[in-house]
């Protein structure tokens, strides 16, 4: 591994981008090579520092990803779905670790990040942190433990601006569930209620979402049977945890094979 790894962000200018440029300039182990803007952002041309009211780092801000990625050895992504589709067929031609946040892929996206990540790292996640990924461990384990008696309800709590939902972190945890049960998230999600939906089927995965104020996010597990509940929950208070996460992620990526990874490879806990 490189003693100091240089990273790119990849959309700058949004809470987690400007979360990660502060949490690279506070670390020892990797320095910023590089930010990235969508074409007709207000920051592009101008100093990432002085754009984010800071001093200036002698980082430009660009519209062009390729401009970033020849100079990176890693890439940390929280963009959208075309973009990060984008950025990862450039990461893959450089042999780059490609980190992705990015949340609201579909299968096809998978699909292409897949044939991606047979050229380079990529490391995704829906979420970042390490309780929420032992969160994730835990939620398997105990929907292997109980049947279908228990029905599975995953609420998610997060900001206003959230564009979509159910969140990441919520699908992340259904797919946790649905592997510990023994079947595909695909055929027993229910996420759409309104109206009169009938009775709940026995065995699906249900999912609500909750959007206010700045919340940064909030997960719950709820496996409830007659007469009892067991919750697993996870609090994030601080947006920080999900860029030091990500930098982790980037530094383990520098010395592993070409490969599509997530934080429970980080972590040692796959």
């Amino acid at each position: 591994m490189a003693d100091n790894v240089g990273i790119a962000v990849m959309g700058a200018s949004g809470r987690m981008g400007q979360m990660l440029v502060d949490t690279i300039a506070a670390s020892d182990k990797a320095h910023l090579v590089g930010a990235t803007e969508r074409p007709g952002h207000a920051w592009i041309g101008r100093d990432l520092g002085e754009a984010m009211d800071r001093a200036a780092l002698g980082v430009i801000v660009t519209q062009d990803p390729l401009e970033v990625i020849v100079k990176a050895q890693a890439v940390i992504d929280f963009t959208a779905p075309a973009a990060t589709l984008a950025h990862a067929q450039l990461t893959a031609q450089a042999r780059c670790v490609h980190v992705i946040g990015t949340t609201g892929l579909s299968a096809a996206d998978i699909t292409a990040l897949d044939a991606a990540a047979r050229h380079a790292v990529i490391v995704r996640a829906g979420n970042m942190s390490l309780g929420v990924n032992l969160l994730t461990r835990l939620t398997q384990q105990v929907a292997r433990a109980l049947d279908a008696d228990f029905d599975i309800e995953i609420v998610e709590a997060h900001h206003r601006h959230k564009v979509d939902a159910p969140s990441g972190t919520a699908l992340m945890l259904g797919e946790a569930a649905a592997t510990g049960r023994g079947v595909a998230l695909g055929d027993v999600s229910d996420s759409g209620r309104d109206g009169i939906t009938g009775e709940r089927r026995r065995g699906d995965i249900g999912f609500s979402a909750i959007r206010g104020g700045d919340i940064v996010g909030e997960h719950d597990v709820i496996f409830a049977a007659p007469g009892e509940r067991i919750i697993l929950r996870h609090v994030a208070t601080d947006r920080a945890i999900f860029a030091r996460g990500a930098i982790k992620a980037a530094l383990w990526g520098q010395d592993k094979a070409p490969g599509h990874y997530d934080m429970m490879d980080v972590l040692g806990l796959a």
